[in-house]
């Protein structure tokens, strides 16, 4: 019996774990990983893969989960919130956009259906790379961050249309394309109302008597059920199958059950969509791609270019400063995975001949490839273009924040003005004590600042701002966000700028707490630790112990910076995963008869060499904690051991 298709999924599974595990070391975007394994593998490559029917059927299948997932995040509140900058700028981008590409690739001669398409691929961006590549940046609550993500929210929302609009280009040539077009745009509508009903009628009561149950595995089995009869019924209309993946997580979206049903299809999303991307660089022939070369580059520079234009030109008419557009349309001048969703659909329906697909899918595929490389000079290159005014606005920013400091003396300054930055002021202000916010969200800044709280705007990564917050004259300075990216541009800045003050910064977790404490933090403060402290707390006073002996414990916890609550067996954790929080471990080593270690004194091991220390030694169903050097080892003892893996590694060959 023959397992062709099997052998080719396996082949494809070693290539992708291979050049993602490439990618991900060279700090690349998996998804040209992916893209590089159908150019290998693929039939104008290596020709180790057919391309197959039944290949392609399954990454489709990626594009339905993909949307899917969007459609589980897209929210009317969020869209109402952003309208500016989604329904204003977004709009004005993606009708821009696609006008200008679809009508320059018809002056080129590309058939008007295949313009169409070529203008919508153009018209989006990669929501992944760029959401990303600013998360690293801390630069998603910036002005330009904000304009973004509004933006690619819109364009999210807008490949709904595309995908209603090119199954009815793909018409026969007795058929008029203006009769199909409203014909599909017309079940469109249909399909959109019947599915709301379906949501509001039947969804919520069914995912409810499904979460009573309490099966995991139906309620997987639900979601996937859902999700696909949704893309079938769209497809039985005519229409395309991540139309109606797209209807279906919007419909779940506005239920509680949202975050369950995302984490559910999230791996079937992630491992289909990579096979997607792995047949869209099947697509490309690179010996005939080769000869276009020069083509592909300047499609390349004139789609990048143009559209970075464009969303200047649509901030500027919209209000916004130079500098901010330059840096939002350098952030977004890429395509995007939606563009390769619409050439694939366009290419199986006949829409797009693979010639202008080739060259369109390189051009789309090279400009992602050059987009972590803009984001990090978005701000170098506004400078350079926007000149003296873009740094006449930050001095603005500048002049805003000391005049907001004003004379203040021995205050507080608190990095970010969330949830726990609020909590923090309203401490500080039952004490009387003074204190300067700084944070980026425009809204917030502008709601505390009503209220008269000392709340300004600015970007605590910035020597500048911290300098005019008047750091020189502070008393101490709180990093109060999580985002451990943000915490390691802060600490050194003002590490340099007043090496005395001290520095307090919020972690989730201990995982980065050694590399924070280096980099110059004087406390840090990892939430999953204070809560435990404070659940301890009262358990133990629940339990009679004196409010005396409580404080003392809690005491101790915090001067031996949680290293108690360090202390912990990471069980089945993949060793990834548990090395990554904090880098300690610990582990039981039950010394059996003839182990080494018997018979000699533990200080004669070295083991602080290692890292490792022994916090405990259990004998005879007794526990000692803090063994001493001279305890002699003897069979059946119980180590208690505590340090990174390696270290315990070398030190369990030593002692047994």
């Amino acid at each position: 019996m023959e397992y062709q298709i099997l052998e080719e999924i396996l082949l494809l599974l070693l290539v992708a774990v291979i050049a993602v595990s490439i990618f991900h070391r060279l700090r690349l975007p998996a998804v040209l990983a992916y893209l590089s394994v159908g150019v290998v593998v693929g039939p104008s490559g290596g020709g180790w893969i057919s391309d197959t029917e039944d290949i392609h059927l399954l990454a489709e299948f990626g594009v339905v989960f993909l949307l899917f997932t969007i459609g589980l995040e897209f929210s009317l509140s969020q869209l109402v919130a952003m309208r500016r900058e989604v329904l204003g700028l977004g709009g004005a981008q993606v009708l821009a956009t696609a006008l200008l590409g679809g009508f320059s690739a018809w002056l080129l001669g590309v058939s008007p259906g295949g313009a169409v398409v070529a203008g919508g691929a153009v018209a989006l961006s990669s929501t992944a790379i760029v959401v990303k590549q600013l998360a690293e940046r801390v630069e998603l609550s910036s002005r330009h961050g904000r304009l973004s993500v509004g933006i690619l929210l819109f364009q999210d929302v807008a490949v709904v249309p595309f995908l209603i609009i090119i199954p009815a280009l793909a018409v026969g040539a007795g058929s008029s394309v203006t009769v199909e077009l409203g014909w599909a745009l017309t079940k469109g509508v249909a399909v959109v109302a019947l599915m709301i009903a379906v949501g509001h009628w039947l969804l919520r009561p069914l995912f409810h008597e499904i979460a009573v149950s309490r099966s995991a595995e139906l309620f997987t089995l639900t979601a996937l059920l859902f999700t696909l009869a949704a893309a079938w019924l769209t497809n039985l209309a005519g229409l395309s199958l991540a139309l109606g993946a797209f209807l279906a997580g919007m419909m779940l979206g506005e239920t509680e059950f949202r975050h369950q049903v995302e984490s559910d299809i999230r791996p079937f999303r992630d491992v289909l969509l990579g096979l997607f991307f792995i047949t869209v660089g099947m697509l490309l022939d690179i010996a005939s791609l080769m000869a276009l070369l020069p083509h592909i580059v300047l499609l390349t520079l004139a789609m990048m270019v143009g559209k970075a234009l464009i969303i200047i030109a649509v901030g500027r008419l919209m209000g916004v400063e130079l500098g901010v557009a330059v840096r939002t349309g350098v952030v977004l001048a890429q395509g995007g995975e939606f563009g390769f969703a619409l050439i694939s659909l366009a290419l199986a329906d006949g829409v797009m001949d693979p010639h202008t697909a080739q060259v369109l899918l390189a051009a789309v595929i090279l400009s992602m490839a050059l987009t972590p490389f803009l984001i990090h000079f978005n701000g170098l290159i506004a400078k350079r273009v926007a000149g003296t005014g873009y740094l006449g606005q930050r001095e603005d920013v500048v002049r805003e924040v000391v005049a907001q400091a004003g004379g203040l003396k021995d205050h507080t300054i608190l990095c970010g003005y969330g949830r726990i930055g609020q909590n923090l002021a309203r401490f500080l202000e039952r004490e009387q004590l003074p204190y300067l916010a700084l944070d980026l969200d425009p809204v917030r800044v502008r709601d505390a600042r009503t209220a008269g709280e000392p709340v300004t705007y600015g970007d605590a990564t910035r020597g500048e701002i911290l300098q005019a917050a008047g750091l020189e004259r502070a008393r101490v300075l709180v990093v109060t966000f999580a985002d451990t990216h943000g915490a390691f541009k802060i600490l050194p800045i003002a590490r340099r700028l007043r090496p005395d003050i001290p520095l307090l910064v919020r972690a989730r977790d201990d995982s980065h707490l050694e590399e924070l404490l280096a980099a110059g933090a004087t406390e840090v403060i990892p939430e999953t630790f204070e809560a435990s402290v404070m659940i301890a707390s009262h358990l133990l006073y629940l339990l009679g112990v004196p409010v005396t002996r409580i404080a003392r414990q809690i005491q101790d916890v915090h001067e031996q910076r949680f290293q108690i609550l360090r202390e912990v067996f990471h069980g089945q954790e993949p060793e990834q995963v548990s090395a990554g929080r904090g880098g300690g471990h610990l582990e039981t080593l039950v010394l059996e008869k003839g182990a080494q270690a018997i018979g000699h004194r533990l200080g004669e091991y070295d083991l602080a060499r290692h890292g490792v220390i022994v916090t405990a030694v259990r004998r005879g169903g007794i526990r000692g904690y803090e063994p001493s050097p001279d305890l002699v080892l003897q069979a059946g003892d119980v180590l208690i051991l505590y340090g990174p893996l390696e270290g315990l590694k070398t030190v369990r060959r030593m002692l047994v």
